[in-house]
């Protein structure tokens, strides 16, 4: 068995399907009008002519108690983007008790979307405050093998 992603039921195709674009930049894999595939593994599927017909119940609410979640490089210039589109937020830009930077919204059709700051990013703030791998490692709550890898990625990159 292997995971494929997660499906989205959706109202409206044109407007889920521009939403996922125009705000998460995610790009159209495969479009099958009422299901769409984009990258990631999300899976977009109309909720009244397809979804519901498939589960064969009309006992379907939406819901929002889980999320997709998202790490951003340019968390600042992102929550620019979602200001200018309009977009319902959960709550504004808030900093978690380990320092990860994170915004929450809703799509049109209430699913929440969290995107956040990359974790690296985050420990590559606190090395450059001064802090050991170890101190970054018990202020962020992580262990310290993530920080090494993050460091050692880090590297990496730059060569």
């Amino acid at each position: 068995m292997k995971y494929q992603g997660v499906l989205l039921a959706v109202r409206n195709m044109e407007t889920s399907r521009k939403f996922y674009q125009d705000v998460l930049g995610l790009r159209v894999r495969e479009d099958f009008g009422a299901n769409v595939a984009l990258e990631g593994g999300i899976f977009l599927q109309t909720m009244d002519d397809t979804w519901q017909a498939l589960i064969r119940t009309d006992a379907v609410t939406m819901g929002n108690a889980g999320e997709l979640y998202f790490e951003e490089e340019d968390l600042s210039a992102f929550c620019e983007r979602l200001a200018d589109a309009g977009v319902r937020l959960v709550h504004p830009l808030i900093e978690h008790r380990w320092d990860q930077r994170v915004v929450r919204f809703y799509d049109p059709d209430g699913h929440i979307i969290e995107v956040g700051e990359k974790m690296d990013a985050v420990v590559r703030r606190f090395i450059h405050q001064g802090f050991s791998p170890e101190e970054t490692s018990e202020r962020m709550d992580v262990p310290l093998g993530f920080v090494r890898n993050c460091l050692k990625n880090q590297e990496t990159d730059a060569v």
